[in-house]
């Protein structure tokens, strides 16, 4: 993988429905993003033998195991237009995840965004995405002009299969086991900072580039 020198951001969502960003490699600001759970959509859409098996985990409301993950994660940031520098979205989700990133970044903060359960379901459930160009939206905080089709390319919108209520349910379930243990970890490391996550999408990015110092 080509070194990179710009700002390299990791998500994962952790108690209380929290998203933590993780920071490596910190030079002036973030240039390219490349979200885990788009590698995964990228590779479902173009029916990969890794996209494959990654369906009927989310699909199930499991997370991926980590094998798999990491395999797509670092075909993904060998690519060129990650060589400035990437956004992780969505991962690592547990910590064998957290530590083989440790691996091939080096992680110098990680951000907490605190949100109750009841909201992030509300956000969930709410969400609505074109398969076509990957645009998201949602039916209060962000809905299209025309209900159920996309702004961008006018495909129509859909519910993902993983965020039906009780797939988002068991995906809570499945937080507490395995994703819980990533706020000790990175407190341990002395590179979690938290802020609310409660505010709307302009507020918290916000309180997000305060607390990195962007």
């Amino acid at each position: 993988m080509a070194e990179n020198t710009t700002t390299r951001v990791v998500e994962v969502q952790v108690d209380n429905a929290e998203a933590i960003k993780l920071i490596a490699d910190y030079n002036a600001k973030i240039e390219e993003s490349t979200a885990k759970e788009k590698a995964l959509r990228e590779a479902i859409k173009n029916d990969t033998p890794l996209g494959r098996q990654a369906k009927d985990f989310m699909d199930a409301g499991q997370l991926v195991p980590d094998k798999l993950v990491i395999d797509l994660l670092e075909e993904r940031i060998a690519k060129r237009d990650c060589k400035s520098g990437f956004i992780l979205d969505g991962f690592p989700r547990t910590i064998p995840q957290a530590e083989a990133l440790d691996k091939i970044a080096n992680i110098d903060c990680a951000l907490s965004l605190d949100v109750p359960y009841e909201v992030i379901e509300k956000r969930m459930t709410g969400r609505r995405v074109c398969l076509r160009c990957g645009a998201t939206y949602h039916v209060v905080a962000n809905p299209p002009r025309v209900e159920g089709i996309c702004d961008i390319c006018g495909d129509k919108l859909i519910i993902r299969s993983d965020d039906q209520p009780d797939v988002v349910r068991r995906r809570q379930e499945t937080y507490h086991e395995q994703t819980e243990p990533l706020i000790d970890y990175y407190t341990a490391q002395g590179k979690l900072k938290t802020i609310d996550g409660t505010q709307g999408i302009r507020e918290t990015e916000k309180l997000a580039v305060q607390a990195l110092g962007l």
